[in-house]
């Protein structure tokens, strides 16, 4: 039981650094980056899902907050909206690139992600053309409120507030808390090994059957980040496959869901957009693990 705690605990202080430069390098990169792009989104209608694909598949889930604001104003269609929320990982990326032996999972995860994402935001347009935005759609305020940019979290950064708290306290917080639930999530990954064999835990996450991704998704769908930490480190540890992984990471929107939740009113339309997002994460899990098995057949 100590030695378990001790592994967990030593593998998780390690990521500890790695994680910490990552974040502060997200905090310049959103801080310079986020407010212009996420504006200009809404202003490109023919290329808009395969910008949000792009803008999406960026650590951490400020842009499908971006995204669920600007579709609740009607800036950006349907497709554009989905193609974000599904392009989304939220803390996937740093988690993997924490770990750098594992940091080429990293391209394959985001390669896939973006495809699908791409596929999906454009054939949802077709099939949903009525809710599809128009170019000349009324003006409208800043997404991002002035002088500041919206953090993963949430909340505004104000231009008052100094820049070491911003640059490095606002990061280690975060580093911190992604840190105890990737510490939660090996010690229980470690605890279910030692009790259940490594093979009783694939039993246990129903690998090999079409459930897992299902599992997957709705586990994803939780609005914290915690989801991606957990969907992400029992990937690593190899307990659900690739396609269950991509499957649980594109419903995970981080706090973009709850944000369209909050702010559109239309009820059975976020129905319809979870329906979609739901449908589109497990058939595209469904259908990657198909293929895996089948090259491995063959």
């Amino acid at each position: 039981m100590h030695a378990i705690i001790w592994d967990a605990f030593k593998e998780t202080l390690g990521m500890m650094p790695w994680l910490l430069g990552i974040y502060i390098a997200l905090e310049f990169l959103e801080n310079k980056s986020e407010s212009f792009v996420g504006e200009k989104i809404s202003h490109r209608m023919g290329s808009a899902p395969l910008l949000g694909a792009l803008l999406g598949c960026m650590p951490q889930c400020g842009f499908s907050v971006i995204a669920a604001t600007l579709y609740t104003r009607r800036c950006i269609s349907l497709g554009t909206l989905l193609a974000v929320f599904i392009s989304t990982s939220d803390e996937a990326v740093p988690v993997i690139l924490a770990q750098h032996d594992k940091a080429s999972l990293v391209l394959w995860l985001l390669l896939v992600k973006v495809i699908l994402a791409t596929v999906a935001g454009y054939t949802v347009d077709l099939l949903f053309k009525k809710k599809a935005v128009s170019p000349s759609h009324p003006p409208h305020g800043p997404v991002i409120p002035a002088g500041g940019h919206r953090h993963c979290d949430c909340h505004a950064h104000s231009g008052e507030i100094s820049r070491w708290k911003t640059f490095f306290l606002f990061p280690l917080k975060h580093t911190l808390k992604v840190l105890f639930f990737i510490f939660v999530v090996s010690l229980v990954i470690g605890l279910g090994v030692a009790k259940f064999s490594a093979q009783g835990l694939h039993e246990l996450f129903l690998a090999g059957t079409f459930f897992q991704p299902m599992i997957a998704v709705l586990v994803g769908l939780i609005p914290n980040c915690a989801a991606s930490v957990a969907i992400t480190e029992i990937y690593l540890k190899g307990a659900i496959t690739f396609g269950s992984a991509i499957a649980g990471l594109s419903a995970s929107g981080g706090l973009g869901l709850l944000v369209l939740l909050k702010e559109n009113k239309d009820r059975k339309e976020n129905a319809l957009i979870v329906g979609l997002l739901i449908l589109i994460s497990v058939s595209a899990g469904i259908f990657l693990n198909l293929f895996s098995n089948l090259r491995s057949a063959a």
